[in-house]
């Protein structure tokens, strides 16, 4: 039997053709074979098409909607443990059964799996991104480069590029995992080699579970509570501990055949129980949150090994797993993964409007006919040729339609021609790629004008008499925000002088606990604290309560909202509302409403303020202000702050 190969999602490539039953049992046979459970008709591990159909639907949810499942980038995690468990189990097979690895044969198979369907897909996107223009275009020679090397994620890492940023049009962003999994194709076949010399199983399986171990810390030393995640959600060197996980499970499974058939009743009931932990994880484990790259996903990694083992060693768990849809979404998962996420960004910035729930509804329709139709149309005119007859045969087959008959050579031209039209337009939109976003300069702008009054604040200091002379109202004011925020930096300088700003692109509600703490700590939180972090993802009671906690019962709090074409822009803007309305010395200022009659003043993202919509985001923080300055006394000292005082 030819044995299976595996894509970038851990998906298992067979011949068409039916497995044969002698071959079957004489690979079953040997006491070194990896004892999967083959369905007769095609030869694939059971369970698997159904764990990864449940892994790119969490991911697809996760983007399309984030609020309604906000850990389901762990879908990710399930693929690289699939993807580990299934190249070691054929790397070893394959010594096993002729004493040698052919490294060159390995390569060329991963490189013919996952090559062809990225062709069409930065084609097409990248002509689909030309044609609509702006912001969609920044950065794109940049991703390109990182698709074609398979580096995309050091790439992004160095260009400091955030996947958790929902600001930030980045066309190709999901090509993270493919990178971080094919460099583990190049370096792990070589490291297999040297730990196989070991003599004992045991050590060996010691050795690569050691690895997966160090990975795990590694992220978890490297992450930074309130940061953004990007550095060890990105790093092969942090975030190769599912793939590890998967070689060890490969090499756990790999006994005497009489040992096989571990915990045959409770087997299932374990594989349930992992596949509940993981949609738990799915629906709670935050971007940013410690609790993720301090054991979150690593405890992911644990339940899906799990769930493989249940899967594979047979009986109904594997094959009500392989239930019919999940195993036709599963077969495709690939397609799915790669096309899901360009569709989505290319219909959001060529379909401009309001978050409205209706507009995200349909973006979301849209996007996912659209990527379940070229992932199909991917699977069976372009995957399933490659993989049964290779390139040269595919182009073999092309060569015969054409002299076939008119209707052959009709077909073929039209396929060069618009390959053709897709290759100009994809040099096109990379000549006219704009080298700064709209949202950029906005930005840009704003650090300025921080690092300008920082400047002069210092000049200021150093110029002052004994006895300094009284700041103005703004030395009252500690801002922590985000890059809308970074964009009205020079006009709530101006409208509150002497206002201190702390604000940075990416972040999150989850971080600013974090930030006040630091400078409460340091003595520099002053009597009135702005926040806003609404922008970039869902917020928790939990986080404004904790700021709450964090800035004590004396200062007041204003919580500016957001504007953003995002699904969970409606449900942080009630969350803020709520909060503000029921605390005393709390209140929002409602720049959505402010600046949504005059969306012409913000950048091509939608999103960032220039200088007049900057200025009515300060005018926002102002009414605010004026509301709280209005309050009446409370009737005692000390007086709990979410508890409204009575009138």
């Amino acid at each position: 039997m030819n044995p299976p190969q595996t894509s970038e999602t851990g998906l298992v490539d067979t011949p068409p053709s039916a497995t044969s039953p002698s071959n079957s049992a004489r690979e079953a046979a040997g006491t070194s074979a990896l004892v999967p459970t083959f369905e007769k008709r095609s030869g694939r591990l059971a369970g698997l098409d159904g764990l990864r159909a449940i892994a790119v639907i969490a991911v697809v949810i996760y983007h399309f909607f984030p609020s309604a499942l906000p850990g389901g980038f762990i879908g990710v995690d399930v693929f690289f443990v699939i993807s580990g468990f299934l190249i070691t189990g054929l790397l070893v097979s394959e010594r096993t059964r002729t004493g040698r690895v052919s490294l060159r044969n390995f390569w060329q198979r991963r490189a013919r799996r996952l090559v062809p369907p990225l062709v069409p897909l930065i084609l097409l996107s990248c002509t689909a991104a030309w044609l609509i223009g702006g912001d969609v275009l920044v950065g794109l020679g940049a991703q390109l480069l990182g698709a074609v090397t398979f580096g995309y994620n050091w790439i992004s890492i160095a260009g400091d590029a955030s996947y958790f940023a929902a600001d930030q049009p980045e066309l190709f962003r999901n090509l993270w995992s493919l990178a971080v999994e094919e460099q583990f194709y190049v370096i792990w076949p070589l490291l297999l080699l040297a730990i196989l010399l070991i003599r004992s199983a045991r050590l060996r399986l010691a050795v690569v579970a050691l690895l997966a171990v160090a990975s795990m810390l590694w992220m978890g030393v490297l992450y930074q509570p309130g940061a953004d995640p990007t550095r060890v959600y990105y790093g092969s060197d942090t975030h190769s501990f599912g793939l590890f996980t998967g070689a060890a499970l490969a090499l756990l499974l790999r006994r005497p055949a009489g040992l096989r058939n571990e915990l045959p009743r409770l087997r299932p009931w374990l594989g349930g129980a992992a596949l509940v932990g993981i949609g738990i994880a799915a629906a709670v484990l935050p971007e940013g949150g410690t609790e993720t790259y301090r054991g979150g996903l690593a405890a992911v990694s644990v339940l899906t090994a799990v769930a493989i083992w249940a899967g594979v060693r047979g009986g109904g768990f594997g094959r009500a797993l392989d239930v019919a849809p999940l195993r036709y979404i599963g077969e495709r998962s690939y397609g799915i993964y790669l096309w899901h996420w360009p569709v989505l960004v290319l219909l959001q910035v060529g379909l401009p409007g309001p978050s409205t729930p209706l507009r995200v509804a349909l973006i979301a329709v849209l996007a996912t006919v659209l990527t379940l139709a070229a992932a199909g149309a991917s699977y069976r005119w372009l995957e399933q040729p490659v993989r049964r007859d290779g390139i040269r045969g595919v182009v073999g087959r092309l060569r015969t339609l054409w002299g076939l008959h008119a209707k052959g050579r009709v077909l073929v031209a039209v396929l060069a021609v618009t390959v053709l039209l897709v290759s100009g337009g994809t040099a096109a939109a990379l000549a006219t790629a704009p080298a700064t976003a709209t949202a950029e300069v906005e930005i840009e702008r704003g650090q300025q004008a921080l690092d300008e009054a920082a400047k002069a604040a210092a000049e200021a200091a150093q110029q002052a008499a004994s006895t300094p002379a009284p700041l103005p109202g703004g030395d009252l004011i500690t801002a922590v925000g985000d890059s809308v925020m970074l964009a009205s930096a020079a006009e709530l300088q101006t409208t509150f002088p002497g206002i201190s700003i702390d604000a940075a692109v990416s972040r999150g509600m989850y971080s600013a606990a974090g930030i006040l703490e630091e400078l409460a700590r340091a003595g520099t939180l002053r009597p009135i604290v702005v926040v806003g972090l609404g922008t970039n993802g869902p917020i928790k009671a939990d986080e404004l309560i904790e700021i709450e906690r964090v800035i004590g019962p004396d200062r007041k709090l204003i919580l500016v909202n957001a504007y953003a074409d995002r699904d969970w822009t409606e449900g942080v803007n009630a969350s803020l509302a709520d909060f503000s309305a029921r605390n005393r010395l709390v209140e929002l200022a409602n720049w959505h409403d402010a600046i949504a009659p005059h969306t012409d003043l913000l950048a091509g993202d939608g999103v960032h303020p220039g200088p007049t919509g900057s200025q009515i985001y300060a005018d926002a923080v102002t009414t605010a202000l004026q509301r709280l300055a209005e309050l009446p006394p409370q009737r005692l000292p000390g007086e709990n702050r979410l508890q409204p005082a009575a009138v």
